[in-house]
């Protein structure tokens, strides 16, 4: 069972169980906010370069700063989300999305 959205790049980006009750168990913050992280990967801000291939999807969410999804593209059709969390120092170093 999972929720996918497509990347900005067009791939499509799966959100498992196993992945979402991971970051559950590190983040209670965001128990109720599957959709918001789905989301972030759909319509981010601004994307830039994670590590070993990775992508990170910014955006912001006022106060609460702003919300990083770390995800990785496996080819032109396949991807998963490995992490989310909020944080008040977004990085912009690396940016990727928009050019």
């Amino acid at each position: 069972m999972f929720d996918q959205v497509h990347s900005v790049n067009g791939v499509l980006i799966r959100l498992t169980d196993e992945r979402w009750q991971h970051i559950v168990e590190v983040r209670d913050d965001l128990v109720d906010r599957s959709d918001d992280v789905l989301e972030v990967v759909q319509s981010p801000d601004w994307v830039t370069k994670g590590y070993r291939g990775s992508l990170v999807a910014w955006k912001g969410f006022g106060r609460r700063g702003y919300l990083a999804v770390i995800y990785k593209e496996l080819g032109a059709d396949d991807g998963f989300i490995i992490t989310a969390f909020f944080t008040k120092k977004p990085k912009k170093r690396g940016k990727v999305w928009p050019k």
